[in-house]
């Protein structure tokens, strides 16, 4: 018989279970167990980071990639997608707008597009950092050598975000082409850290062919990883991929999920997703009152947001304007918390 109660206990006193515990604790979830968690990682995460919510400006730099990953709306045989690259002065000029809302940390995110070499992303970096020295710079561009990756870090890059998507080499294997392996996404993680990055690992929730073993052992990754980032965010199928009939994933299930990491690992930065929401909700309020600390609104131009679309009917939250931000302050007010410019560093405790 499963004894559920000993396993929170665990959880709760530990920050740490074996597969078989998480799997079952997934399996078993209630609501009432999952909002004793929720209100354990949300005392959590006020004792480290207070009621701050971090604001990450989101600059989705270009959806040209050469993967093919059978999941992803821009993925690179996708023929339907419209295709954008930004110019190194559109990545500036959105940076300049964001300081001036109150911006410090910017996030340059694309696809494995072979036009960002490490000279463009380099000089790029360096002139941000010259501009904003006060600022951190995230990078979210996919696989690179150690060399590539030790050379962005020696430019000043602060952090980057590689979501591993599936520890499972069967599960990835069947969610990317054979080219493509786990073995060297693990591998780019650990050169991350071992270079000094803050790094950031993370999966989705109800991807095509997922248990819930896999889901926890994705957790006992994350657990002995100890990333100081980590997204995660619901499957949301796109009609130009192999999935695009694939029933969309649990909103409910990546809230329970965002509170058991923020208790395993408590200075966690934790995203807050658009996607735990619909047209009418945006999400991020649930993701934050269930342990998350950061919210990441989009500076990209206008004319291209809807071009990064990874899935079907994204929510593109922009902020454009004093307005969005002045919104997004009520919003978290709202619910107890306090959107604060500030770097939003990872706190080690």
């Amino acid at each position: 018989m499963i004894d559920l109660k000993n396993i929170i206990e665990k959880l709760l006193r530990e920050r740490s279970l074996s597969v078989e515990e998480y799997e079952q604790l997934i399996e078993h979830r209630t609501p009432e167990i999952q909002e004793l968690l929720r209100c354990e990682a949300d005392k959590i995460r006020k004792t480290i980071y207070g009621n701050k919510v971090y604001i990450r400006g989101l600059i989705e730099v270009s959806n040209i990639c050469k993967n093919n990953c059978y999941y992803c709306g821009i993925r690179g045989e996708n023929t339907n997608c419209q295709r954008y690259r930004l110019t190194a002065d559109e990545i500036l000029e959105c940076c300049d707008k964001g300081y001036e809302l109150g911006f410090r940390t910017f996030v340059m995110q694309g696809g494995e597009d072979g036009f960002f070499t490490d000279e463009v992303m380099c000089d790029l970096v360096r002139e941000i950092k010259s501009r904003y020295p006060d600022c951190a710079v995230t990078l979210s561009l996919g696989e690179r050598s150690y060399e590539s990756y030790k050379r962005l870090y020696n430019a000043g890059a602060d952090r980057y975000l590689l979501r591993h998507e599936a520890v499972s080499s069967q599960l990835y294997g069947r969610l990317h082409p054979k080219e493509m392996k786990i073995e060297n996404r693990l591998q780019c993680l650990e050169n991350l850290k071992k270079i000094g990055f803050q790094t950031g690992c993370g999966f989705m929730v109800g991807a095509p062919h997922q248990t819930a073993r896999h889901i926890a052992e994705d957790l006992k990754f994350i657990e002995n990883f100890k990333p100081q980032m980590c997204g995660i965010g619901p499957f949301i199928p796109h009609k130009d991929t192999t999935f695009k009939d694939y029933p969309k994933g649990s909103a409910e299930l990546t809230c329970f999920l965002l509170s058991i990491v923020r208790i395993v690992l408590p200075s966690v930065l934790l995203p807050a997703t658009t996607a735990l929401g619909t047209a009418e909700n945006d999400g991020r309020e649930r993701g934050i009152l269930s342990g998350a600390n950061v919210v990441m609104p989009n500076l990209s131009p206008e004319s291209v947001r809807a071009k990064y679309a990874l899935y079907d009917n994204k929510i593109s939250t922009g902020a454009e304007s004093a307005q969005h931000i002045a919104e997004l302050k009520a919003k978290m007010a709202r619910i107890g918390y306090d959107v604060v410019c500030d770097r939003g560093d990872y706190v080690e405790k």
